[in-house]
């Protein structure tokens, strides 16, 4: 069994630190690299737990009766899905991004004013407890 070095390790926690860190940016863009970010680690994390590559993924228990134990054929799986849907969260926020531009000349979002109130309202009532 291999285990998963310490590069690969501190790539995919520098990697996801990154992504949730932009996610975080009121700019959409920033969001926008965020995701990829994001979705570029989670392939990694699932690459790097799948084991070694290399080996036959479905030949019966073990490969070619040498006594190698196969590859596992879902992390390959499950990291072809989060690629597609990486992808399409990835043209859904451009979308955003570029209509966002295009009407406000700009990609922040703004506050919302129902939030600020909110905020307000509980600023004042933590005053009047204290």
């Amino acid at each position: 069994m291999t285990t998963l070095n310490l590069v690969m390790a501190l790539a995919i926690g520098g990697l996801f630190a990154a992504g949730t860190h932009l996610l975080l940016q009121r700019s959409l863009t920033r969001a926008l690299l965020g995701v990829i970010l994001l979705g570029h680690a989670t392939n990694l994390l699932l690459l790097a737990g799948a084991g070694p590559p290399g080996r036959a993924p479905v030949l019966g228990g073990y490969a070619g009766g040498r006594g190698e134990p196969l590859a596992d054929p879902l992390p390959q799986a499950m990291a072809l899905t989060a690629i597609v849907i990486t992808f399409g969260l990835t043209a859904f926020l451009l979308s955003l991004a570029y209509r966002s531009w295009r009407l406000t000349g700009h990609d922040e979002v703004r506050d919302d004013l129902e939030d600020r109130l909110i905020g307000s309202v509980a600023e004042r009532e933590e005053e009047h407890i204290e």
